[in-house]
């Protein structure tokens, strides 16, 4: 696949542009906080970032630390603290009780995808497939990733969109797109 300049600086801009008020208010402290842990695995990358706790937490309540933490490799696209905010009232806290396990699990899932998937992979992917790169998360779920605008895009299969962050954070065990919602399978 080719790989097009052009497009790769779209994307790159795209994640130094502020997409949210979380993204312009703690972008840089959050790439800090990444950044410094690059070796290690994708659960304690995302423990590290203040802005990805409810993530974690979920994760944790989800029992998908183990298999987060496994060989991969793995792509994740990362919800932030605001983007869980932005569900219904009390969805989050629902979700995280014991006898949600499954449905929770479910959703997570759906923002990983077996491989490791950069963001050059994700933009030559979208430009040999009519502009959308088409991804199977580990739940089954397909997601669309897409250049619009200047902006890198993950569309769910129920037509809900995140914009993602901040690109390309390496892990041991795979890489992180820090995006602005959470994606919903059917």
């Amino acid at each position: 696949m080719t790989f097009k300049p052009l497009l790769a600086a779209t994307l790159f801009a795209t994640a130094s542009v502020a997409t949210s008020a979380f993204a312009h208010n703690h972008k840089s402290e959050m790439k800090t906080e990444m950044s410094a842990t690059a070796m290690s695995n994708i659960p304690e990358t995302a423990m590290s970032v203040d802005a990805l706790s409810t993530l974690v937490a979920a994760v944790k309540a989800a029992d998908l630390v183990d298999a987060l933490s496994g060989d991969g490799p793995f792509t994740v696209f990362a919800p932030t603290n605001a983007a869980f905010t932005a569900l219904p009232k009390g969805t989050v806290d629902t979700l995280l009780m014991p006898e949600n396990k499954d449905k929770l699990s479910k959703i997570l899932t759906s923002h990983v995808v077996a491989g490791s998937y950069d963001a050059a992979s994700i933009i030559a992917l979208a430009e040999a497939n009519d502009g959308k790169a088409k991804l199977t998360t580990l739940s089954g779920a397909e997601l669309k990733a897409y250049v619009k605008d200047g902006k890198v895009y993950v569309k769910d299969e129920n037509g809900g969109k995140a914009t993602v962050a901040m690109a390309d954070v390496q892990t041991s065990n795979g890489v992180v797109h820090v995006v602005t919602s959470v994606l919903l399978p059917k």
